[in-house]
């Protein structure tokens, strides 16, 4: 992130010698803060525990999830030296290390967050358009391979933070030092410029194209077919996509306003966007928290009856979802190219079990025969476990 809610403090000189006053958007990030941690921490645990221990058979969808919890839990824990940072009065007090470290892991956070959400999409795609190969990649080693591929860009994508991020010190009234942990270019608008666009790029406009263009596809595919089963995990997703725009798209919008303004030489302009960002900073901090809190509404209906275990239900839905998602792709797809009866017969040599056909001319293999159903229930196995 190129900036936090620790800049608030940094913008309101202190007049006290010893502590610094709170100000007003200080006061707003203690609240967005102690809220995000106080939900979000023990939440997406768990959503943790909930897929390692009450889901059986556990989908991409719930794998992703996964991740994304843990990426979410793991970011929280920054939460308790911001807080102190901010009430404290006392500037950042863990060094120049640790002030590098906790902002390049938000970045991380945001960029891993991000791509999980454009590989759920692109699992949907691939689902509805594209159903045998669907079927063929979801193994584990594939989605293993591709997880470890999100972490690493990740982690790449997110290198230039520690070098905009320092811990300037501060002489103060009574010649009181402090220091601050704040966003630091050399006093080159070229590096700001590179920074707020790099991350608005890669962070925003490069994963959402991914994810409206997946989803544009899988609308109209599934509209055109007039496939009308209830998608809950679908909407899981959409759920989750809403919420990370919901509350990163400030974040960005204000990138660019910084930018524009750096630009066109503007300095109200820039001042608004220095303004604004240590609110909406803030507020994307809060995305982190917002997951478990969408779970628990959307598996709602599995509480009465399931209590504890409800999220495993809401997961394990996703993996029944999954599979007839794909069984109807094939079965979309059979009017055209390849004809059902065609695959469903590749299907039974491959298993060495002979498939009665339905044609009047008889042109199954002889032999015991496998019924077309068993054959669907095959071709539709998930084998992610």
């Amino acid at each position: 992130m190129a900036s936090n809610i620790t800049s608030a403090a940094s913008q309101h000189a202190p007049s006290a010698p010893f502590s610094l006053p709170i100000s007003p958007s200080a006061q707003a990030g203690i609240v967005i803060l102690t809220l995000a941690f106080v939900l979000g921490f023990p939440g997406n645990l768990f959503v943790v525990w909930s897929v390692l221990c009450r889901v059986k058979k556990r989908s991409v969808t719930c794998l992703l999830v996964l991740n994304l919890s843990l990426a979410d839990a793991f970011v929280l824990l920054s939460a308790p030296l911001f807080l102190r940072y901010l009430a404290g009065g006392r500037g950042w007090e863990f060094g120049s290390a640790a002030c590098k470290l906790v902002h390049y892991l938000s970045n991380v956070n945001m960029y891993v967050s991000i791509y999980l959400i454009c590989l759920m999409s692109i699992d949907r795609w691939l689902a509805v358009t594209r159903p045998f190969m669907s079927q063929r990649i979801r193994t584990k080693r594939s989605l293993l391979g591709l997880l470890l591929g999100v972490w690493v860009l990740a982690f790449i994508l997110s290198l230039p933070m520690p070098f905009y991020r320092s811990n300037l010190k501060k002489t103060l009234a009574y010649n009181v030092t402090l220091s601050f942990c704040v966003p630091y270019h050399w006093g080159s608008a070229g590096h700001k410029v590179f920074q707020y666009l790099f991350e608005t790029f890669m962070g925003c406009l490069v994963p959402f194209f991914l994810i409206n263009t997946c989803y544009c596809y899988v609308i109209c595919r599934l509209r055109s077919a007039k496939f009308q089963r209830k998608a809950q995990g679908s909407r899981l997703i959409l759920m989750i996509i809403c919420a990370f725009a919901v509350f990163w798209l400030p974040y960005h919008i204000v990138n660019i306003i910084e930018v524009a303004g750096m630009l066109n030489g503007s300095e109200s302009v820039i001042k608004a966007a220095l303004t604004a960002r240590p609110n909406v900073t803030a507020f994307a901090y809060f995305s982190s928290a917002v997951n478990p809190i969408l779970y628990v509404f959307a598996g709602s209906s599995h509480i009465r009856h399931a209590g504890l275990s409800f999220m495993g239900k809401l997961f394990e839905a996703t993996n029944s979802e999954s599979r007839t998602t794909s069984t109807f792709a094939r079965s979309g797809r059979s009017s055209s190219s390849p004809d059902e009866s065609n695959v469903l017969q590749i299907l039974s040599v491959k298993l060495g079990r002979p498939f009665k056909s339905k044609n009047k001319d008889g042109s199954g293999v002889a032999g015991k025969g496998v019924d077309e159903p068993e054959l669907k229930t095959l071709a539709t196995t998930e084998p992610i476990e």
